[in-house]
């Protein structure tokens, strides 16, 4: 919704869908034209899909093809690919369909030329960028992430990552949660949850909104003893 009172500012409706839907463009033009009589829209609107590409098996467009083609406008990933010096928008977008192997370097391209944005501009990118590569390796570790986008090209310490996780630690954030969910912990458990390690504390932030009580979270904890480490052979 544009911020202005210009009547002549379009209301522009985005939607990302990177699979096939049979009835996507159905829905699409379904809610947006229950929204435009529902809020009883007096502007003019406009809408840009993006797509992974083309064909994707949509739907028909016959019933919409005066629609498609104006004030629709689609937007495939794909065909960008091979495409040089794209704005920074398309270029971070890029990123969504871009092979594995190439994400790191790629991504590294999206922080070297964002390092001239407004600060505010900046840290938007970041969390985006963030929340792409996070989806894409979500097998990752934090570490893993981090040297993917090499810290020398950007402080990374203004990131939401950085801050949420790094900054206070993956364990102070879990402790976090826990306390404002079951209120203070006591210190044995709090011990305990410091000395878990990496994937056992990612999977007690899985259920964390599933513990009812401190009991819960007790009964979660005895059945997940802290590892101890390999002895040396």
């Amino acid at each position: 919704m544009p911020l202005t009172e210009d009547p002549s500012v379009p209301v522009i409706f985005i939607e990302a869908q990177m699979q096939a839907d049979s009835r996507f463009y159905g829905r699409y033009f379904a809610e947006t034209h229950l929204y435009l009589y529902q809020y009883q829209i007096e502007r003019p609107w406009r809408g840009l899909v993006i797509l992974r590409s083309q064909p994707q098996n949509l739907g028909s467009e016959v019933p919409y093809a005066t629609l498609l083609n104006h004030p629709v406008q689609r937007l495939h990933l794909n065909d960008l690919r091979e495409e040089t010096d794209l704005p920074l928008s398309l270029a971070l977008l890029r990123l969504i369909v871009r092979p594995d192997a190439a994400l790191p370097d790629a991504a590294k391209q999206v922080l070297a030329q964002a390092e001239g944005q407004a600060e505010s501009a900046f840290q938007s990118i970041l969390n985006s960028l963030e929340a792409i590569l996070i989806n894409r390796f979500p097998k990752f570790i934090t570490q893993e992430i981090l040297a993917m986008l090499d810290l020398k090209m950007a402080d990374m310490r203004q990131t939401r990552f950085y801050q949420e996780v790094l900054a206070e630690g993956e364990s102070a954030v879990l402790l976090s949660l826990l306390e404002r969910r079951l209120g203070p912990l006591p210190e044995e458990q709090v011990a305990h949850i410091r000395a878990l390690r990496l994937p056992q504390l990612e999977a007690l932030l899985e259920v964390v909104l599933d513990l009812a009580d401190g009991s819960a979270l007790a009964d979660w904890l005895a059945a997940h003893p802290v590892d101890q480490p390999s002895a040396p052979e």
